[in-house]
């Protein structure tokens, strides 16, 4: 990195801070009692969290370390708007989880993955669907909070990106090994708390230094006209639409956000994530507004690396005790979800991997919490290496949501209408998924009959957006009302425009592509399945009267036994 007159933490002072941090982390976790362990703790807390803890962990979890470099990147790119649309898509994303999760908990209440219900419901290729999916998407989470580890240690210490990188990975990974899912969700809510103080001092501290009312009237020349707009189209169609777009995909496709919904009390689940919407909200807009007064201050990132801005303003604009507290600040979001994604991967080996294909019906849960710490140790390793590639957060993201946008219409439908098969749910993902990198990554020219037939499906997959979120709160009518309306008022608008944002196209044509080929398929099918079944195939790993293993009856049975609930 280039040397700067910014201000740095001293050596000691950096590796003290960070070190104090995570052994008060550790320390925490110690007083989870260990005495009669269960997988089903590890991974869920035996479904038995409270209000409080599920809301804060949902809120620590998500406040993570894109809630900074990413929103505070859209304010400098695209202005006054770029904050708004990054965290009030954000937001929408725990909300639309809510009235979808109540349905996945009704259909299987002792469930771990959403994989894991999938599995039940079809078999094993639609369940490594989804398990593969979260395994990448939870990697490359790591990745990105690694990665701002590093860049926040470059920038405000002497140590190296390396360095800040390591001393991250190996922090997290000390507290989460001890006890799982529930230790993230303990320290999640006193990272939280956190987390609110600092942001509350923070923020201020930054417009006043930068310049407060007189920055915004000399800065507002230096916006163009875009920026300067709440309204900008360039911002909505480059990121608040994608975002949008993407809302579903990251609540659907999310372990972390799932295993949340599988872990708070079922009574619980509504005040829960409307607590959680409400709150990440309010605090990711206020903290992408640094990026934009940076934007007006003239700051150019150093190395022309956006992921540098938000340090670089913490260094610029704050004295040394503030500086602490913002290091504090971002290294506690970052191991929050940092943490998650942890447990998120042991679920999914747990689970998915082991007890449903590797145990061959008869899984060990001794050996499946032996295999979820081993996960978190290989997992973190993984998130080091890979946060070496210093990638665009903002990029990644709206790349790993389209990748889950191919899957949103498939689970969803599996869980309310009866002639979704596996053929269709695995051939649907499958065709959305290959016709997203296609479009992509232009490995077609996206001109021609190949760009109008891009466009048709994507108009398709608009109106899949909207009606699903409409059929989520209102019912089927209103959201097959509002699918049709979305797609004939978008059509004119749409057609011959949208191949001009590829992103935007691209997650699109994912969610149309796989609801037409899904809905395809299974009309061709006279399969009927019986939901019921999904509370017996999906049962809890331990016994709680004799602590052994119910894996006998929670194993989804074979491709046999699945014909068992069909009707003609």
């Amino acid at each position: 990195m280039q040397e700067s007159a910014f201000y740095q933490l001293s050596t000691s002072t950096a590796i003290l801070l960070l070190v104090g941090f995570y052994v008060l982390t550790f320390l925490m976790s110690l007083t989870i009692v260990r005495r009669n362990e269960n997988a089903d703790a590890y991974m869920v807390s035996n479904s038995a969290i409270g209000f409080g803890m599920a809301a804060a962990s949902m809120m620590a979890t998500w406040i993570w370390a894109a809630s900074f470099y990413a929103s505070a990147t859209s304010g400098y790119r695209y202005g006054l708007s770029g904050p708004i649309h990054y965290g009030m898509w954000g937001a929408l994303m725990i909300l639309f989880i809510y009235p979808f999760g109540r349905r996945f908990r009704e259909l299987a209440p002792e469930a771990h993955t959403l994989a894991e219900v999938m599995h039940a419901r079809h078999g094993s290729s639609s369940q490594m669907i989804m398990a593969v999916s979260n395994l990448v998407g939870s990697c490359i989470s790591l990745m990105v909070n690694f990665s701002a580890a590093g860049a926040l240690v470059a920038v405000l210490s002497p140590l190296s990106f390396i360095q800040g990188v390591i001393i991250a990975g190996v922090g997290v990974l000390a507290y989460t090994l001890w006890s799982g899912f529930r230790a993230s969700v303990m320290t999640d809510f006193a990272q939280l708390v956190a987390m609110i103080v600092c942001a509350a001092v923070i923020i201020p501290m930054v417009y006043f230094s930068a310049g407060g009312s007189e920055l915004l009237q000399t800065g507002m020349s230096r916006l163009t006209e875009e920026q300067a707009s709440l309204f900008s189209k360039t911002a909505f169609l480059e990121q608040g639409a994608p975002f949008f777009v993407a809302v579903l995909a990251y609540a659907i496709g999310n372990q972390t956000i799932a295993q949340r919904l599988f872990a708070v009390r079922q009574d619980l689940i509504k005040p829960t994530f409307i607590t959680a919407t409400l709150g990440y909200g309010a605090i990711v807009i206020g903290l992408g507004m640094i990026g934009l007064l940076a934007l007006m201050a003239g700051v150019v990132p150093i190395d022309g690396d956006t992921n540098n801005l938000i340090p670089q303003m913490a260094s610029t604009y704050l004295p040394p005790f503030a500086i602490g507290m913002f290091f504090i600040l971002v290294v506690g979001s970052l191991s929050s979800t940092a943490d998650s994604d942890l447990s998120a991967l042991s679920a999914i080996m747990m689970t998915d991997v082991y007890g449903k294909n590797l145990a061959r019906g008869r899984p060990n849960p001794r050996l499946m919490l032996l295999l979820g710490r081993v996960t978190m140790i290989v997992a973190t390793v993984l998130g080091i290496v890979f946060a070496s590639l210093q990638l665009d957060i903002l990029v990644v993201l709206v790349f790993v949501g389209a990748l889950w946008g191919a899957i949103v219409f498939p689970v969803i439908a599996s869980c309310y209408w009866d002639r979704v098969t596996n053929q269709a749910f695995t051939s649907s993902v499958l065709v959305a998924v290959s016709l997203f990198c296609i479009a992509r990554f232009e490995l077609l020219p996206v001109q021609g009959l190949f760009a109008a037939m891009l466009e048709i499906i994507a108009i398709v997959g608009a109106g899949v957006v909207i009606g699903l979120m409409a059929f989520g709160f209102l019912g089927k009518r209103v959201g097959l009302a509002a699918g049709a309306a979305t797609m004939v008022v978008l059509a004119p608008y749409a057609f011959g425009e949208l191949r001009h944002y590829l992103v935007l196209l691209s997650s699109l044509a994912a969610y149309g592509a796989s609801a037409i080929v899904c809905v395809s398929v299974s009309l061709r099918s006279n399969e009927r399945f019986d939901f019921s079944q999904l509370s017996r195939r999906v049962r809890s790993f331990h016994d709680e009267r004799g602590g052994q293993s119910a894996a006998a009856v929670r194993i989804a049975p074979s491709s046999s036994t699945l014909m068992e609930g069909a009707k003609s």
